[in-house]
């Protein structure tokens, strides 16, 4: 059973950058695919960006070039650096993991493990 705890959310004004990151817990975390999400008020819960246990990425169209996903295996942890951040990012973000995939994916329908989330809000 993996446990998730994100971090690093805030306020930030638009073109600045955040740093979030997620802690797990298990024996088991090395081997699973990591996956960040947001939802705004009033809209559907998406993906942002994804990785798997090669560190190989996907990301939201809406996100490419601007956010980088990052894992630490060591650490347990998992990272998403967001630079040039725009009002429209504003949202909770969630980490989340999955043991059922074996390639990184932003189907929210393959995830398991989900973290409570923090705040990022980009005035």
């Amino acid at each position: 059973h993996v446990q998730l705890v994100e971090s690093g959310g805030g306020s930030v004004q638009a073109g600045g950058s955040l740093r979030l990151s997620c802690s797990a817990s298990g024996p088991t975390y090395s081997s699973y695919c990591m996956a960040w999400f947001r939802q705004a008020p009033g809209k559907q819960r998406e993906g942002v960006a994804a990785i798997d246990i090669t560190n190989t990425t996907v990301y939201a169209d809406s996100v490419k070039g601007r956010f980088t996903i990052t894992r630490d295996h060591g650490k347990n942890s998992l990272n998403l650096q967001m630079n040039n951040l725009k009002p429209e990012d504003t949202a909770t973000y969630y980490c989340a993991a999955t043991p059922r995939v074996g390639h990184p994916t932003i189907a929210i329908r393959q995830y398991d493990y989900w973290g409570l989330g923090t705040q990022v809000t980009v005035s």
